[in-house]
Order: structure tokens, then sequence, then C-alpha cells
């Protein structure tokens, strides 16, 4: 069933295709005989009541150097296509939350991937909070004694801005540690909005899990392990990604969310486990799918494109 998809997603020119999962998914569509539309979010327009996007159509190649190929540009009314891929990369910022309201005015009647109002209403630091019987100890604020209290209480902390994303600004505050006043001052100034503490948990150093999850099913993990000189996982600050299985508790995790992940139409979502403990819940543009299938798990590119598939086609039944 060849469907018209358009992707809206950051400059393809700067991606490394090696890890990126959007280029992973491309390559599958391009497969199955999907046409491909590519534009950036600055691309995107509401002229009247017509969401439209000046794009181009593209062809993508496995190859460092000449992975894509485009088309001439034009403006094309959204309307029209099948699927809509929501792939671009936070901050989930206003700009990113206006994505979202304007992506909205077509769906479901072209299928946006992730649902755009629930990737609104799901930040990754927020939406997890749903679920506090499964997370570490964790604090959302604005307020110093909050914080003092908070690392007073458990020793050893992590500090992280709520909206950010890829490990950028978090920061590990162990007992003593007398940076903690001059960094919530920092936070402060820099956001305005509250910030996230929580219960360091070491069994970080044994790796932060990403699992991914397709409409609400476990579809593949990986393990993301910390350079020694770091308190952060995330693979582009030097985290290295090893082969792992999911435990009983992991599974519990995935049970209790996939429900709720699945009636919020997050068709492709990515959580991550540290230890017993849910951590984050990544619904605008999970990574980590390349790194499964090299490892010799599920090719979760082609269960993504398969339940696509089948919500556009029971939409036109």
């Amino acid at each position: 069933m060849p469907l018209r998809v358009a992707c809206q997603m950051d400059p393809i020119d700067r991606i490394d295709i090696r890890g990126d999962s959007t280029f992973a998914l491309l390559l599958e569509a391009q497969q199955r005989g999907h046409e491909l539309l590519y534009y950036t979010p600055q691309d995107l327009a509401l002229s009247g009541a017509r969401l439209i996007a000046r794009g181009a159509n593209m062809s993508v190649v496995d190859e460092i150097g000449r992975h894509y190929r485009l088309g001439d540009k034009r403006i094309e009314d959204l309307a029209t296509w099948d699927v809509v891929m929501l792939r671009q990369d936070p901050p989930f910022d206003m700009a990113y939350i206006t994505t979202t309201h304007l992506l909205e005015r077509i769906h479901p009647k072209t299928l946006v991937v992730n649902d755009p109002a629930h990737v609104r209403n799901a930040p990754e630091k927020v939406f997890v909070l749903d679920f506090p019987e499964l997370m570490p100890p964790t604090l959302v604020t604005r307020n110093p004694e909050d914080v003092r209290a908070f690392r007073a209480e458990f020793k050893d902390v992590i500090v992280k801005p709520l909206y950010g994303n890829g490990g950028t600004g978090v920061f590990r505050l162990r007992e003593g540690d007398t940076n903690l006043n001059s960094l919530i001052e920092l936070f402060q100034t820099v956001f305005r909005e509250p910030f996230m503490v929580q219960q360091y948990r070491p069994e970080v150093r044994q790796g932060d899990k990403r699992i991914i999850l397709i409409d609400g099913e476990i579809a593949g993990a990986i393990n993301r392990v910390p350079a020694a000189d770091e308190a952060r996982s995330n693979m582009h600050v030097g985290g290295t990604a090893v082969q792992t299985f999911l435990t009983d508790r992991d599974r519990e995790i995935c049970n209790r969310i996939g429900p709720e992940l699945k009636r919020r139409g997050l068709l492709f979502t990515g959580i991550d486990v540290i230890g017993p403990y849910l951590t984050e819940i990544n619904v605008t543009s999970p990574t980590g799918i390349r790194q499964v299938k090299a490892f010799g798990g599920a090719d979760i590119a082609a269960l993504y494109w398969d339940a696509v598939e089948q919500k556009v086609a029971s939409g036109r039944q």
C-alpha cells in the first residue's frame, strides 16, 4: 500500500546517518515504495484553512556523504498526504509547540505520528510524572529551599532542565558539593520554568537502558553506558551503546505504561530505565532503532511502518 509521506525533520544534511532513527525510517519507507516529501519546521505555514509546507521530494541511500537527494522545492497541501512524520528534535519550546497546534488541524485525516496534541501534552520529563510509582524520588521546583532539602535527604542528586534533551544541562551534585547554590541561581536565570531534581542512581554506571515501544508494545532495547568521566549516558556526549536484555522489571514498566501510550496515539516512543526506575518517556523524536538492529534486535523501522500502514488502512475503511 504505497503512501504519500511528509517528513517534518531537522536539516537532513546535518544528520549522522550511522545512528539516526529518522533516517532508518526513511530508508524503510522508500523500500516499501512510499513517496517521501521533506521539509523543515520553518517551511510549515497555515494559509487560511490550508496547512501547507514548502518541501521537496526526497530519495535516500545508506551511504555517508551522499545520503539524500532532493527534487525541486514546491508548496504542498499536507491535508492531501497520507502521513506526516513529526520527527524534529527538541528543544521543546514554543516553536515546537506551535507546530503541534498547526499539525493538529489535519490529524487524524492525515495521520500525524506521533499524535501532535499528545506530543504537546507529554514532554518527556513531564509525562513521566504520571507514573510516580515507577520513578526514582523526584522533585520539580524553582525553590532553592526545596532543592537543598531534597539534596540533604538523598545526598547525591541529578539536576536537569525540565524541557531539555540529549543530556544537555544535566548536573550531578553529591553531598557537600558547594556548587549547589550557584547552580540553582544559574537555572533560575536561564530557565523561566521549574527544573527537575532526582535521586542519583548508581546503577547508571551499568547503563541507561533505552526501550522502544511501537503502539504501546515492546519492540527492542539498547543499553547506553556512560563514559568513565561522565554522569550522562547519552551517546552524543560519549555514551557507548551495548547489547542488553529486558528484565522482569523492565517488562513490568512497559506493561504499566503501554496502554496509555496506545490510548494517546503515541505510536513510536522510547523510554529510559536506570536500574529498576523509569526516568523519561520520549515522544518527540525517539532514537536508538539503528543500534537495536545492529546488535541483532528487531527491525524497528519495519515494525513502525507496519503499524502506520495498518492505521492508515483502518482510517480509510
